[in-house]
């Protein structure tokens, strides 16, 4: 298709037709290795802590559940087993009727893998370019000025990566205070986006004020708030905050469906709601007419949320969120909206 005259979506097998996005979700992970330091985590201080040096075993699911980001082998998905479980859960989620999904790593992200995903489960995948929180990051990256970043991005997105390109700038990470690296991100991302009409999606970090202060920052550098998503604010705001923010006209992502756990190990001060708790969020925002700027989706970057580690796996939504969507009274074209119309919005290129 011409890129240069019509508005399209950048996967990482080429550009597509937007109306040929269909069932999206706007924030999962694929392939990376992430380390304990890029999250907040309580003191490793009880007994069984010896656990974190170990593979993630049925044996030991009880206690990686509990602290799934201090126990090593959990964060790190680029194994040959974790691979080929990620392969087959990509073709089931074809077979459950996936269309597309967005992969948002931005450390150590590896888009030839992407492009081999995408090829044998035919789902679309868009891959992203940008950077995550200050301490995925050496010396050498975090001191890059503002001016640095934007043509890393930028030239990603003209050029690609071993010739494939990314689709989506983001997950940009941020901690709470900002770090002075990760509010220069947002500004080159802020003028990346406004020129060339890019989808951004960005990680707050966990206090409440974050979002808010993310917004601020990147509206006054240029960024469109109606192209940006917003991930895991059911782990932010509550739902007054959460009204105030929609008012933004940012999309509010609810990204951790499938977690369904009340102890969160990355912000002592906040419990983690359950699926009931985020459809009750999303009915909300529904019924205060933000349904058009809403996405949702589950956020799977550890092993123990894989299907062959007893995890509910990357087709959850489909088969056990949508249904029980339905009998809390959202709509077939509200889900709709939610699912295909919204990400086919937010990820086409050139079209506000």
């Amino acid at each position: 298709m011409d890129c240069s005259t019509r508005p399209y979506i950048q996967t990482v097998l080429g550009p597509i037709e937007p109306d040929q996005l269909g069932f999206t979700l706007c924030h999962e992970h694929l392939y990376h290795k992430a380390y304990t330091s890029y999250f907040v985590t309580k003191p490793l201080d009880n007994k069984y802590v010896h656990l974190n040096s170990t593979p993630v075993i049925n044996e030991n699911l009880w206690y990686t559940a509990y602290h799934p980001h201090t126990h090593e082998d959990n964060l790190d998905l680029t194994s040959v087993e974790v691979q080929n479980a990620i392969e087959n859960e990509l073709k089931f989620f074809k077979t459950n009727g996936g269309n597309s999904m967005v992969e948002v790593t931005t450390f150590g992200t590896d888009l030839t893998r992407l492009a081999e995903f995408s090829r044998k489960s035919n789902v679309n995948i868009i891959g992203s370019t940008g950077f995550y929180v200050h301490q995925a990051f050496s010396e050498s990256i975090r001191s890059k000025s503002i001016e640095n970043l934007y043509d890393i991005m930028k030239n990603e997105f003209i050029l690609g990566v071993n010739g494939i390109k990314p689709g989506v700038i983001g997950e940009l990470g941020s901690c709470w205070p900002i770090d002075s690296f990760e509010k220069n991100v947002l500004i080159a991302a802020a003028q990346l986006q406004n020129e060339l009409k890019l989808p951004v999606i960005i990680h707050p970090g966990r206090h409440s004020e974050a979002p808010f202060e993310i917004i601020r920052i990147f509206s006054e550098a240029g960024g469109i708030v109606s192209k940006t998503i917003m991930s895991h604010l059911e782990r932010t705001l509550n739902i007054e905050q959460l009204i105030d923010f929609a008012q933004t006209g940012v999309i509010c992502e609810f990204d951790l469906f499938g977690t369904e756990i009340s102890y969160y190990e990355a912000a002592d001060n906040f419990d983690m709601p359950n699926d009931s708790a985020r459809i009750c969020l999303v009915k909300k925002l529904i019924d205060e007419n933000y349904g058009d700027h809403i996405t949702i989706s589950h956020d799977i970057h550890t092993k123990h949320r894989l299907m062959k580690w007893s995890g509910h796996g990357y087709s959850h939504i489909i088969l056990n969120v949508i249904p029980k969507m339905l009998r809390r009274g959202i709509t077939i074209e509200q889900i709709d909206q939610i699912m295909i119309k919204t990400p086919c919005r937010w990820l086409t290129i050139g079209q506000i």
